[in-house]
């Protein structure tokens, strides 16, 4: 479960799950959960697992393969040489642009609920400022 620390979600998720990786829980080769089963270990939402899914990738934890799932890596990040640009990057770029607008979705939900606290009665509309 993701707890209340000002650490956002996703990144602690990230950090568990990295953890589980380096310390062999979670060998080379083995798929990551699902998102569905992350999203129920951790109590969030689908755009909170994609985004700590995301940090791993760009850390080079782990590689997504269409239609089969996300993996981890089977060299740690420090061993990988430069990769060569994909002939048709095309998939991958909307992979990672809707994990970004996900996640853009999950700031918007938290601004929204921020807000909400910080200013616990909305004005009404005709309604003067005091």
């Amino acid at each position: 479960m993701v707890q209340n620390t000002g650490r956002p979600g996703y990144l602690q998720i990230a950090d568990e799950l990295r953890g589980q990786i380096t310390s062999g829980a979670l060998p080379a080769g083995q798929a990551l959960p699902s998102i569905a089963q992350l999203c129920q270990r951790y109590e969030v939402s689908a755009s909170v697992v994609k985004a700590a899914i995301s940090v791993l990738r760009t850390e080079g934890y782990v590689i997504g393969q269409q239609g089969k799932g996300v993996f981890v890596r089977d060299r740690p990040p420090a061993e990988e040489p430069p990769a060569e640009p994909p002939r048709d990057g095309h998939g991958e770029i909307m992979d990672q642009l809707a994990e970004i607008r996900a996640a853009l979705g999950d700031l918007g939900k938290r601004l929204a609920d921020l807000e909400t606290a910080v200013f616990q009665e909305p004005k009404r509309s005709g309604q003067r400022g005091t």
